[in-house]
Parts: C-alpha cells; structure tokens; sequence
C-alpha cells in the first residue's frame, strides 16, 4: 500500500483553497436576501422593503404621506409596508432605521442632492404624465465641461440637445438656461426634473418649440453665491455659443430656475434683459444678499424692459414655505410696472410642482 505523502506547500495551498470556500459560503449565508423595492401595483398602492435583522425600528417616509408610516419585520428579517393608492407622479421617500434616515437600498433611483440622500417613487399614471418616457423621437443629454474664467476652475454641466439634433446642419436652435435649486446639482433636472422627457413629449405634440437646454451647476460656494450670475453671463453662455448652433439675440434666450435657482434666475435674467427675453422663476428664494443688493430701492427702465421681456412670469404653490415671500415679489415687480405673470397652484416646494411649472413654461417659450 503506498501512502501519499503532501509537502507542506501543497498542504499549505489546500487548506487556503478549503478556507476560502468556507469563507465563501459564510459570506454568502450573511447576504441580504434579494429584494423588491418599491414595487407599485396597479391599483398605484405601493409596497415598500428593507432587509435587516438587527434594526429595531423601521419607517417610510415620503413626499407621498402625511407622516412616516411604521414598517413590519418577518422572520427572515425583511420589513415591508404597502400604503394607499399614491396620486401618479415621481416623490422623493427614504427610510428612517432606528432614527437614521437613508436611502432605499434595493431602488438605484435616487434624488441627486449634496445634502439629502432619498429614493425616487415613480407611479406611472393610466394615461402617460407629460414627464413619462413615451414612445416619441427623443433628443440626447451630453455630460460637458467648460473653464470658468470667473470662478478660475472646470465646471459641469449638462446640455439637452432635440430630437434631430444634428451639429453639422446650418439650423439655429433657441436656448433656454435652466437651473436647479438649492442643494441639488446639474443632474436634478434630469434625474428628478426630467426635463428631457418634458421637452421631448412636448415638442412631439407640437406644444414646445425645439431647443436647447443647457443645466449648469450653481452651487460656486466657497465663492460668493452672486458669483454664479457672472459666471452664467460670461462663462456658460459664450461656451455654449462656441460649441452648440444657438441663436444669440435676447428673443431667442431664456433663463429659469427653482428655488435659490428662482432666485438666480431673477438676479440673472432682470439685471441682464437686453440677453434675456424669457424669464422664468419656480418658487423663487429671494432672501439673499445678491436679491437685495440688485433690487432693494431698485429704479429699473420699465418701459425699456417691458419691450425687451418677451416672458416673465413667476410660478408657486399655495403650501410653499415660500408663498408669502413670492406673492410680496409679485407685488414689487407689479408695482414697478413690470409686465410679470403669475401662475398660482396646489402645493409645496415640491418637483412635483417643479414639473408642472416648467412644462408650462416650455410651451411658452419662443412661441413666435
């Protein structure tokens, strides 16, 4: 009988190949379980689901409900909840794990925001909202970058460019400037705006002109916050007018913004009308120190600028933090004779208004 004799390198290799599998198979034993979250029935109740065995308190919370909702844990350690029928619409929602609020880790749809880290809860309506993918020609997002001469750095930005966008064609496309709001980034028109889907639904049904967006950032803090208006004018609009074939009068150039981007839109588009035609404020926050250097005992041309606004209209919800403070800016602008519309609505400082407010502007825009 011959006995098999290993040489401790060859004993060595096997127990480290053994180790690892045990290794493996433990790593797999301690695995999540895969799961469904959030999944939206067709009644638009909507189930959402987080695996942990250890938490002791799970909730939802969402722009959807009144309050955050407990949620269930079963024996294998997944908690659910599944609320009433939710109006169709895209809501931000996060979870609250024994008092820490987090995303929900089995949704890749997030909300892009510096501060904040929540979910994304579409609930598609019966018939297709007008910031639905629908199938429709669809036009193209470019992720770019110029060099901001005032801020002495390289920014992002994004550039929506219409179905049949073609560079090398002599066609001139209208611009429109479209920035986020506070705490957001380049990104939040189109991952939670979707302004994309917006204009290209819009422009199918003839109800919007075909155009270009452009989204910068606007957040240049550790420099003054008033340092973005100079970097708009004379950074990201000569960029743009290098790169992209864009009709460069004032009839054929927009601005608009929600939130602190209301508020730069204001300072942007009113100190600067012989570039902008079409101004575009969405719940605007107005408590800065650019708004008050800019318009506090502000004596503006207003029969200068009434022929030169093609547009300029303020938008807000009744349940806005901001309500008051937006219908006392109405009134100033009114009462300096500015030719200003206002479009009044249903609810909060919210993207669900945000939507609502920019698809009405798009079919205002470069209407000739």
């Amino acid at each position: 009988m011959t006995t098999l004799r290993y040489h401790r390198p060859v004993r060595a290799r096997i127990y480290s190949i053994l180790l690892f599998f045990v290794c493996l198979q433990a790593a797999y034993a301690q695995r999540p379980p895969a799961i469904s979250s959030p999944d939206v029935h067709a009644d638009h109740r909507v189930t959402f689901r987080y695996y942990s065995r250890n938490a002791q308190r799970v909730s939802v919370s969402g722009e959807f409900l009144k309050v955050a909702v407990p949620m269930k844990k079963d024996t294998s350690g997944i908690w659910s909840v599944t609320v009433p029928a939710v109006q169709p619409d895209i809501y931000p929602y996060s979870f609250w794990v024994d008092s820490v609020q987090i995303a929900d880790p089995s949704n890749t749809y997030v909300f892009t925001n510096e501060r904040f880290k929540r979910s994304l809860l579409d609930v598609p309506g019966d018939k297709p909202l007008i910031h639905a993918l629908q199938n429709v020609p669809h036009g193209k997002v470019t992720y770019s970058y110029y060099t901001s001469e005032t801020l002495d750095c390289i920014r992002p930005l994004l550039v929506y460019t219409p179905p049949g966008f073609n560079a090398a064609d002599r066609k001139k496309y209208p611009v429109l400037y479209l920035i986020h709001g506070g705490s957001d980034t380049e990104e939040t028109w189109t991952t939670v705006g979707r302004a994309h889907l917006i204009a290209d639904n819009l422009i199918a049904q003839g109800q919007a002109t075909p155009m270009i967006i452009v989204m910068p950032y606007g957040n240049v803090r550790p420099k003054p916050m008033a340092e973005f208006t100079r970097d708009v004018v004379n950074d990201v609009i000569p960029f743009i007018e290098a790169n992209y074939p864009v009709m460069q009068d004032s009839r054929h150039r927009a601005v608009a913004g929600f939130s602190v981007g209301g508020g730069q839109t204001l300072n942007i588009g009113l100190t600067n009308t012989a570039r902008f035609g079409y101004i575009c404020a969405y719940a605007p926050y107005t408590a800065t120190d650019e708004f008050k250097a800019n318009f506090t005992n502000w004596s503006p041309d207003v029969g200068v600028m009434n022929k030169q606004l093609q547009l300029f209209t303020i938008s807000v919800g009744t349940d806005d933090f901001l309500y008051e403070s937006v219908k006392e800016n109405i009134a100033m602008f009114r009462g300096k004779k500015l030719n200003v519309e206002s479009l009044v609505v249903a609810g909060g400082h919210t993207w669900m208004n945000c939507r609502l407010f920019l698809a009405q502007s798009l079919q205002q825009l470069f209407r000739e």
